[in-house]
């Protein structure tokens, strides 16, 4: 089984993503479907610029690409040979100031779509034009709404079930994920069109490695991030040595609890931050999309 729009390159993630499946991908010529997330100009933007791609750094092999001044948001979409009906959108990480579409995007696809889920890679805006006043993560959450509802407006042409719609934020992308999970389908911007009369709620997310939802002065998530007993499911990754906190992820964890939403967490002793979907030399977190495919596997969401 594999994806209709790229090369067999897939190993099997029984136990760990090894580093010859991340040069794979890397290597690989990926093709995917693509749409802009907007009709025209973004909320609050003058501009339909796409974004440009920062110089690979000489030490990273794969190399990992870094895109900036993005201004016009888009999806890249990798669709499965044989598709169960769920759809991921992927929310990148890159601390906001650019976004990293493939190690923590497109290097997702592979093993998604060999589970049956239909896979999203959202470029969202990049904060050069975001006022001091504004959180970092807003426009972010508004491209991911946005995503959501499309994704949904095109459920039919994609072959998604449209309550089978999850969100798998990486690192700044998981900050702009927790806040999404938990915003009760309450969108952060004005509706346009036809395509925002569906909704932009996640019904499940995976949280890998989420930024600076952490706040050490009040020892709590942001404010943004509350939980209620309607939350969804979450499947939440982080490691002890990870320089943003894993305390942020052991509380989203502990809210979900309280609430009673079925919730899976998992700290791994080493590690670090930005791993995305490659293993890491003396650290078992290559396996964590294996235990994330039990997850989605156990909830009917995955082959």
């Amino acid at each position: 089984m594999k994806s209709r729009l790229m090369p067999a390159v897939f190993l099997l993630f029984g136990l760990t993503v090894s580093p010859a499946f991340s040069t794979a991908i890397a290597e690989s010529n990926l093709k995917p479907l693509r749409e802009f997330v907007w009709p025209g100009l973004a909320p609050g933007e003058k501009s339909l610029v796409t974004g440009t791609t920062q110089p690979f750094r000489p030490n990273e092999k794969p190399p990992v690409t870094r895109v900036e001044k993005i201004r016009r948001p888009k999806l890249d979409i990798f669709l499965p040979e044989n598709p169960n009906g769920t759809a991921l959108l992927i929310l990148p990480g890159g601390g906001f100031g650019k976004v990293v579409p493939d190690k923590e995007g497109s290097e997702a696809a592979p093993w998604l779509n060999e589970l049956g889920i239909a896979t999203f890679v959202l470029s969202y805006r990049t904060n050069e034009v975001t006022p001091k006043d504004e959180p970092a993560f807003r426009r972010p959450l508004q491209d991911a709404q946005r995503a959501l509802r499309l994704m949904r407006a095109n459920a039919k042409k994609w072959k998604l079930k449209k309550d089978r719609f999850g969100v798998l934020g990486f690192s700044a992308g998981g900050q702009v994920a927790a806040v999404l999970h938990t915003a009760e389908g309450k969108a952060a911007y004005e509706s346009l069109d036809s395509i925002d009369e569906h909704s932009c709620q996640p019904d499940f997310s995976l949280l890998v490695y989420p930024w600076r939802v952490y706040d050490a002065k009040t020892k709590a998530l942001l404010p943004q991030i509350r939980f209620t007993k309607k939350t969804p499911p979450a499947f939440i990754v982080h490691t002890h040595d990870d320089a943003s906190t894993s305390l942020g992820s052991v509380l989203i964890y502990a809210g979900l609890k309280r609430n009673g939403v079925p919730a899976e967490l998992h700290i791994y002793q080493n590690g670090g931050h930005g791993y995305g979907m490659r293993a890491v030399p003396g650290s078992d977190i290559g396996t964590w999309p294996a235990r994330a495919a039990e997850w989605l596997k156990r909830r009917d969401l995955a082959n």
